[in-house]
């Protein structure tokens, strides 16, 4: 299926992440300001527009898409909407993930799978529970008990793990080798300045170069290579997979291929925009399909370098959970 969405510079976009909700029930504090302002329910899309938008992109050349949040499992409609957007699998979409915390999947894990969910990320900056508690302000039983549950539903599970100095970086080891022994796929995380105005500080990022060094220490690291997924591929003592997302000190925007949509439809073209093209407010305003593709095309193929080009904080109202990662 060839894509028609490709940017000035050359980059073809074949992935789209959907938010379809900011509401979160962690409070990780590299995500979001403390007290967060939730948006009011009735600006989040409705099942049949996002469904309309997943399916205007996907005759457009998409062919995965991710579901994030927020937190997924808080969305009353989920499985109703993961459904929806399986369907378009007959229109060209070939995979389509989650992107969750866990803590409230173990009931709906099977349901999830059975639904079309191909493969969960799952957030685990540590297995420490003192530590993941600091981070995320809650407690790591119910994340491991999802863990197991889609383990046990026969899910494609990967975790991913956002590193700060002075918070985690002591957990890369413990954390790889816990992951190393489940046989689950893990990705380190450089922390990105995407949370609450004036949080995020150079000196609090652990480095892709600092993080193999901790690893290298007691395992054997092997480079392999990179291709368009964010994460640098690694292979650890000759068998495991490893990825380490670099976005500070080591930015894959140039073979960036990944489009976002927030809960309300806002498209943002890179994580670090600084506006998005709402598409969601021109859906409602009576737009037909053939505009909001017109505008989309637009948005896409003014889609700016990247972080590579303007590195720093992002200077957005919209943090890092209604962004949706």
């Amino acid at each position: 299926m060839t894509s028609h969405l490709t940017d000035r510079h050359g980059r073809t976009k074949r992935k789209l992440r959907i938010s379809l909700t900011d509401r979160c029930n962690f409070r990780c504090t590299y995500c979001m300001p403390e007290h967060p302002d939730w948006l009011p329910r009735s600006s989040l899309l409705e099942r049949d527009e996002i469904v309309r938008l997943a399916g205007l992109f996907v005759d457009e050349g998409i062919t995965q898409i991710r579901l994030t949040g927020g937190e997924p499992l808080l969305r009353r409609d989920l499985l109703e909407c993961v459904e929806a957007i399986d369907a378009l699998r007959a229109r060209g979409l070939q995979r389509l993930s989650m992107t969750t915390n866990a803590s409230r999947i173990a009931p709906k894990a099977r349901q999830l799978v059975e639904a079309g969910i191909d493969d969960f990320n799952v957030s685990l900056d540590a297995v420490d529970p003192d530590t993941f508690r600091a981070l995320t302000r809650r407690e790591i039983e119910p994340v491991l008990d999802g863990i197991d549950a889609l383990a046990a539903a026969g899910a494609n599970v990967k975790l991913n793990a956002v590193v700060i100095r002075g918070s985690n970086e002591k957990d890369v080891v413990p954390l790889l080798e816990w992951a190393m022994a489940r046989r689950l796929p893990l990705r380190f995380i450089e922390y990105m300045p995407l949370d609450a105005p004036g949080h995020w500080q150079r000196t609090a990022v652990v480095t892709e170069q600092e993080i193999l060094d901790a690893i290298g220490a007691t395992h054997r690291v092997q480079t392999q290579e990179r291709g368009h997924d964010p994460a640098t591929p690694y292979l650890i003592d000759g068998e495991y997979p490893l990825g380490i997302i670099s976005t500070v000190s080591n930015p894959f925007c140039s073979t960036c291929d990944r489009l976002r949509i927030t809960a309300t439809g806002e498209l943002y073209t890179c994580l670090f925009s600084p506006v998005g093209m709402p598409l969601g407010t021109r859906m409602r305003e009576g737009v037909d399909d053939e505009a909001l593709l017109t505008q989309l095309r637009r948005a896409v193929w003014l889609k700016d370098a990247g972080y590579a080009s303007h590195p720093g904080p992002v200077e957005r109202p919209l943090t890092m959970h209604a962004m949706g990662g």
